[in-house]
């Protein structure tokens, strides 16, 4: 039998060992990889989890979109994928509840004869045209709501019937052209429509313009109203 050199024989067996070191590295380095990829989930899931026990759904959804994002299919990120959706659909009606609030402008200010408190909300469709519905209360000519646009107003005729929709429902509003010839709609029965408002999430209004007896329809979101904002004022007896 022929003899294999001494140093060949060393050679091979080095051969030999290398894969299996090569493996063994390779497998202590994917252990400290998992290792820490799991003691950093762990560390966001508790970050995740105090949000919630704070009631901070913005950190929670921060926290738990990047978890989900980054380890779709680590086990302890399962529970995030559980609860997420919650609290995603509870931050939307948040912010569309925030959204509605902003659409009202409360402020408090001297007014010809006296003082006024307003509240305010603008037309939400989109057009050149802007008109306001206005609830005010003044120190002098109490409470009143009324429709206050731009250029020469709106066609109305002594009392006038307003075509109106409170959520879908109609209602006809009756109203009058101020004497003085502003470019508004007075409503007759303020109480009434400041209670139904109260109520409603969106108003609609049908209304003639003046100026080239063109239709329009009016839009208000008006469900963000906070009564609270709309401050009081001593007004003259039956006039608020």
């Amino acid at each position: 039998m022929p003899r294999v050199p001494f140093r060949q024989v060393s050679i091979l067996a080095i051969a030999s060992i290398l894969p299996a070191c090569t493996q063994h590295a390779a497998q202590e380095a994917a252990q400290r990889q998992a290792q820490a990829q799991a003691a950093e989930v762990a560390r966001d899931l508790d970050g995740y989890r105090q949000a919630l026990r704070d009631h901070n759904d913005a950190s929670a959804l921060a926290a738990g979109r990047d978890l989900v994002q980054r380890f779709p299919h680590d086990a302890a990120v399962k529970e995030v994928q559980q609860t997420l959706p919650d609290i995603e659909k509870r931050w939307a009606e948040k912010q569309e509840q925030q959204r509605l609030v902003g659409l009202w402008q409360y402020d408090v200010a001297p007014m010809a004869g006296g003082t006024q408190s307003t509240a305010v909300i603008y037309d939400s469709q989109p057009s050149e045209l802007s008109v306001r519905l206005v609830l005010r209360r003044h120190t002098k000519w109490g409470q009143s709501v009324y429709l206050f646009g731009d250029g020469k107003g709106f066609v109305c005729k002594g009392n006038c019937s307003i075509p109106a929709k409170f959520d879908g429902k109609p209602r006809a509003i009756v109203a009058f052209a101020p004497p003085t010839g502003e470019p508004a709609l007075m409503f007759r029965d303020d109480k009434a429509f400041i209670a139904a408002l109260a109520k409603a999430k969106k108003i609609e209004f049908d209304v003639t313009l003046r100026d080239g007896m063109k239709k329009v329809d009016l839009q208000y979101e008006v469900s963000g109203f906070l009564r609270d904002n709309w401050k009081p004022l001593q007004v003259p007896p039956g006039k608020g």
